[in-house]
């Protein structure tokens, strides 16, 4: 009876092909014993009803015990079908999944074999390539990539045939339309059972954004080094904007500075000129009312002394004193218009000696107290140095009896490692230094004038007015001065 059961359930199992999919077969004898038992078990719950037909007669027992065994079948091809509807529900849901996982991927995938013709492709492949899916079937798929990148598409393929493994490339793919976009290509080799050649499984990804972002990042990339150079070169352009700003500030400074120096220059030469006109004709004056009244004197006298000579022994002689007289007067007058031209004792005697003879003169004269502290070895400098120191000091000397209402001046003259330096300083009033340098008046432009005669053998001027503390006139000249004194280089000494 049981090789009946068996047969019968054979021919259910050979109907019904989906027992073999769900690995239901002949040899699985545990899980046929465990159907077998839970048939039994739910025979016995159901009612007895028999209706047994037999083909040949047999007894009672037999009758009853192929009833049984035909009933628990029955039960247990039943369970069986059960299970196999179950199973069928569970791989249409699988199915249903599958699709939905393959056809709706975000990439595109694609069955080739080894000549690159499609087998499979899904809908997202398909959407890629701008074409159905059923037309892409049995074509090739390397005439879908840009002709720039069709040999490296076709070396891949090639890689991915001949070795195990995971392969990778990129390209252009081309669209049913002509459209372009970049792809990237993941591929490896496949081979099943149910077909004896090779396929590959090719994976496509659509990286056109990926390309996009990477191009604009690159863009940007390249747009931040050139701003990055554009800010160095406003920058540099700016420094040298700032430069030239300043040089342009320095040059008008120079320029006007220049220009003032040619203006004092001009008036200092009308003054020269000026006072080189008022010396000619103080000069003149004296001449012709002092000398040549002295010299016509002296000839009315030596006329009178002809006649008077035999007459008059006594007057001759008294006249005779009066001439002697008036011609030492003359000499006198001669000397003084010399010492104030040149005076002898400086070619002479030296610096020092000269400077005390004129200050005793000038204390005579104004009345005002002059002290002279010198040091020695004022012999070093050159006529030309001593020429300049003295005549600052009679020209600083008589704007003081002029000017100041001083009641005393002080020469001091002191020794420097490499300079001569000598100070002016009295307790007269003060005046404005810059206003009466600047001045275009023509007073006390002997300022200028000393400046010159100083700057003249490469020394520094320097001249301090304070009110209550009188004026400080400041001069210092180089032991060795250069020969050739440059006025670009003066030193700033004007305060």
């Amino acid at each position: 009876m049981k090789r009946a059961a068996k047969k019968i359930y054979r021919k259910q199992r050979a109907r019904n092909p989906e027992l073999q999919a769900f690995g239901i077969a002949q040899d699985q004898r545990p899980i046929m014993a465990s159907l077998y038992r839970e048939a039994k078990a739910r025979l016995r719950q159901r009612p007895r009803s028999l209706s047994v037909k037999a083909g040949r007669p047999a007894s009672a027992g037999e009758t009853q015990r192929l009833l049984h065994e035909l009933q628990v079948h029955q039960v247990e091809l039943e369970v069986q079908n059960a299970e196999l509807q179950e199973g069928r529900e569970r791989m249409e849901g699988l199915l249903e999944k599958y699709t939905d996982l393959y056809d709706f991927s975000p990439v595109g995938y694609f069955s080739l074999d080894e000549s690159g013709r499609i087998l499979e492709a899904n809908l997202t492949g398909a959407a890629m390539l701008g074409a159905g899916r059923a037309s892409l079937m049995n074509r090739r798929l390397s005439p879908f990539v840009a002709p720039a990148n069709r040999a490296d598409f076709l070396g891949f393929v090639a890689k991915v045939f001949a070795g195990s493994g995971k392969h990778f490339c990129e390209g252009t793919l081309l669209k049913e339309d002509g459209t372009s976009f970049w792809a990237n290509f993941y591929g490896t080799a496949a081979l099943s059972a149910s077909t004896p050649y090779k396929w590959c499984r090719l994976v496509v990804s659509d990286i056109t954004a990926l390309k996009q972002a990477e191009e604009a990042r690159v863009r940007l990339t390249a747009l931040a080094l050139a701003n990055e150079e554009l800010r160095q070169e406003i920058v540099r352009r700016q420094v040298i904007e700032q430069s030239l700003r300043q040089s342009e500030l320095h040059q008008t400074r120079l320029l006007a500075q220049s220009q003032l120096l040619q203006e004092q220059l001009r008036h200092l030469s009308r003054q020269v000129l000026q006072a080189q006109e008022e010396e000619r004709k103080e000069i003149s004056r004296e001449l012709h009312d002092v000398i040549a009244q002295t010299l016509t004197g002296i000839n009315i006298r030596l006329a009178t002394l002809k006649t008077e000579a035999a007459r008059n022994p006594r007057g001759f002689q008294r006249n005779l004193a009066r001439t002697q007289q008036l011609i030492e007067k003359s000499v006198d007058i001669v000397h003084r218009f010399a010492r104030e031209l040149r005076p002898a004792v400086l070619d002479d005697l030296g610096l020092i000696p000269a400077l005390h003879s004129f200050l005793k003169i000038f204390s005579v004269r104004t009345g005002v107290r002059a002290h002279l502290k010198a040091c020695t070895g004022l012999e070093q400098l050159d006529t030309a140095c001593r020429t300049v120191l003295f005549r600052v000091a009679q020209e600083a000397l008589t704007n003081v009896g002029r000017h100041a209402k001083a009641t005393r001046v002080e020469v001091n003259i002191t020794k420097l490692p490499n300079s001569i330096a000598m100070q002016i300083a009295d307790d007269g009033k003060s005046f404005r230094v810059e206003r009466t340098l600047h001045a275009n008046g023509g007073k006390r432009l002997g300022l200028l004038g000393m400046r010159e005669r100083v700057e003249m053998v490469g020394g520094a001027f320097g001249v301090e007015s304070a009110p209550g503390k009188g004026t400080t006139i400041r001069v210092e000249i180089p032991l060795a001065p250069t020969p050739k004194p440059a006025r670009k280089k003066r030193p700033a000494i004007l305060k």
